[in-house]
């Protein structure tokens, strides 16, 4: 007998499993899984990010959400052929709840689930308008005291925030903040965004000169308006400040620049924010519903407490302030750090003639930046993966099909790799003394990224300067004290210097939620980001998602959103849906809240 193709395989399978859960048949859904399977939801079964792991964890969640979801048509998604290689048939998949339609990614293995995304893409009723239902714009015919799109524009900027108030409040305007009010903006969510800078952009534009991307372009797009086909592979930061710029201009978004939030209160009865913000020397009381802080994981900086700060009469400077190194010509800098910051740093401040010295206080994940293109993104984000049909979204969606709980075993080959075909590159940087870690596992960088957000290095070229003594290294030992003209090491060196630089990286998310709502509301949500895989600076227990990103919180209205532009761009479509749907007034029953371990 011929084998079934791929494609009749996963048919059948579909088949088989949409009949279980349109019977609300829990047991025999539970058993289209393997029993070391995982299911990853997107909101479209849980109202929540959230991975199950395993026939247990599977079957409880289908007791509490099966009969309010009731999900339908189950099928391989128009345009796509069930694959199969190494024992594991693949497809894309789509299929219908209550609520909405979903789009997801199904691994089978021995004929049941292995892994299965799922993700709600749009809600019945409250589509995005484009393509065949875009908006005409342009009002034909005729007719008395029409408003054109200026005047109908400029009235809805005079309104939102005065006579009208927010659905959606999003403080912080980089890029997540952005992105996220594209998405709202689309689905008709009245949304401000509160910037304190003058500018969009200017969270990039006020960073130090050498900044720039060190992801490529393909991983960065926004949301519907990809970068443009001649855009540089490694955008400086002030080219990719103009651009969010100008796409807060394009996609109509209400920007309120140069305005600080200054305290937030939440009215459990109302269900409702008191939001004081500062805009043109005046205070203006908003009350949306929902209040998102999309300040960005890197943006509450670390400052360290070392003793003789107060007593030293150079400069201090995060490296989040540092203005870049034109000043510091002929003057001596140490720098304490040795992540992208402090390279970053380190090798504008030598090429501007500074004599500078990098403190490592303990050791750092380095890892090429054409070697982290062609072996770890090269088959999702690249212009290889788009000539092969990987598509933006559907590199995302293969990216999150990965289940955080095994990520790392796809990850450590890639890692091996990179460390044989650079084994000389890292041989020369230890023995300039330089402390090298691959992460706790030899996982690398996504994972260090994704359980602790630090703790690395893309290496664009500083590492040269360090290996051949350009940037001064002095490693393995930390911070003592400052005196007037020097730092002094936990080993007794001494470092004179005119400008210390801490590139000592950022608490967590939710020391913003304590400065302006409260200590308590800070500690009701917990600390944001993180795995909880109990690794360096990523205590456990295992959580399985990253903490409060782009989803319910312990505190209601409260959402964090935040990340690379890549994270900005994905998962700024659920958090969307999630407040639209709230705004709508549907259903949203969240299962599997999460519990608070860790308060920052």
């Amino acid at each position: 007998m011929l084998e079934k193709m791929p494609s009749t395989k996963v048919s059948a399978f579909l088949e088989k499993f949409g009949k279980a859960l349109a019977e609300q048949d829990i047991e025999a859904a539970v058993g289209c899984f393997q029993t070391d399977s995982y299911w990853r939801d997107l909101i479209a079964f849980t109202w929540n990010i959230k991975t199950l792991e395993g026939q247990d964890q599977i079957r409880d969640m289908l007791k509490a959400q099966l009969a309010k979801i009731a999900p339908s048509g189950w099928k391989i998604a128009e345009g796509e052929e069930a694959t199969e290689a190494n024992g594991i048939t693949e497809s894309w998949i789509q299929f219908e709840t209550e609520a909405g339609r979903g789009y997801g990614l199904l691994r089978l293995r021995d004929g049941r689930i292995w892994t299965l995304l799922t993700a709600l893409t749009e809600l019945k009723g409250h589509e995005e308008k484009s393509g065949y239902t875009r908006p005409l714009g342009a009002k034909h015919g005729h007719g008395k005291d029409r408003k054109t799109w200026r005047e109908e524009r400029d009235e809805e900027i005079a309104q939102l925030g005065h006579s009208k108030q927010p659905y959606v409040l999003i403080i912080g305007g980089g890029q997540g903040g952005i992105a996220l009010a594209a998405r709202l903006k689309q689905l008709g969510v009245p949304t401000i965004i509160v910037e304190k800078n003058e500018r969009a952009g200017d969270s990039w534009r006020k960073r130090y000169k050498s900044l720039c991307l060190h992801d490529p372009v393909w991983y960065d797009h926004l949301p519907y308006i990809d970068f443009p086909k001649n855009w540089p592979v490694f955008a400086p930061k002030d080219k990719i400040g103009d651009w969010l710029e100008m796409y807060a201009k394009v996609m109509e978004l209400n920007y309120w620049a140069s305005t600080t939030a200054k305290k937030a209160t939440y009215d459990e009865k109302t269900k409702e924010w008191t939001v004081v913000v500062e805009r043109d020397g005046k205070e203006i009381t908003l009350k949306p519903k929902q209040l998102v802080l999309a300040t960005g994981m890197s943006g509450k900086a670390n400052w360290p407490k070392i003793k003789g700060q107060d007593v030293f009469k150079g400069e201090q400077q995060h490296s989040s302030t540092h203005p870049g190194p034109d000043k510091y010509k002929g003057k001596k800098v140490v720098v304490i750090g040795s992540n992208n910051s402090s390279h970053d740093i380190c090798a504008a401040l030598w090429e501007a003639g500074a004599d500078v010295t990098m403190v490592q206080r303990s050791s750092t994940h380095i890892v090429k930046s054409d070697t982290l293109m062609d072996i770890g993104l090269g088959s999702l984000y690249s212009e290889k993966a788009v000539n092969s049909g990987v598509t933006t979204q559907k590199a995302d969606m293969i990216f999150a099909s990965i289940p955080y709980r095994i990520l790392h075993e796809f990850q450590i080959p890639l890692y091996e790799q990179m460390k044989e075909r650079d084994k000389d590159f890292y041989a020369n940087l230890e023995k300039a003394g330089f402390m090298l870690d691959w992460g706790d596992d030899g996982s690398g960088l996504f994972m260090k990224y994704l359980r602790r957000g630090s703790g690395y290095y893309i290496d664009v070229g500083a590492c040269d300067l360090v290996i051949d003594g350009s940037i001064k290294l002095k490693s393995g030992s930390d911070v003592q004290e400052l005196t007037e003209d020097a730092v002094i090491l936990k080993d007794g060196t001494r470092l004179p210097a005119d400008l210390v630089v801490y590139a000592t990286g950022y608490g967590s998310m939710n020391g913003w939620a304590a400065d302006l709502i409260s200590k308590e509301v800070a500690d009701k949500v917990g600390k944001c980001w993180g795995l909880g895989s109990d690794t360096t600076k990523d205590p456990g227990p295992w959580e399985g998602e990253q903490r409060n990103m782009w989803k319910p919180t312990q505190q209601d209205g409260l959402w964090f959103h935040g990340g690379n532009l890549h994270q900005s761009r994905h998962y700024s479509l659920y958090l969307a849906l999630q407040l639209k749907a709230r705004m709508e007034g549907l259903p949203t029953p969240v299962y599997g809240l999460q519990k608070v371990h860790h308060k920052s």
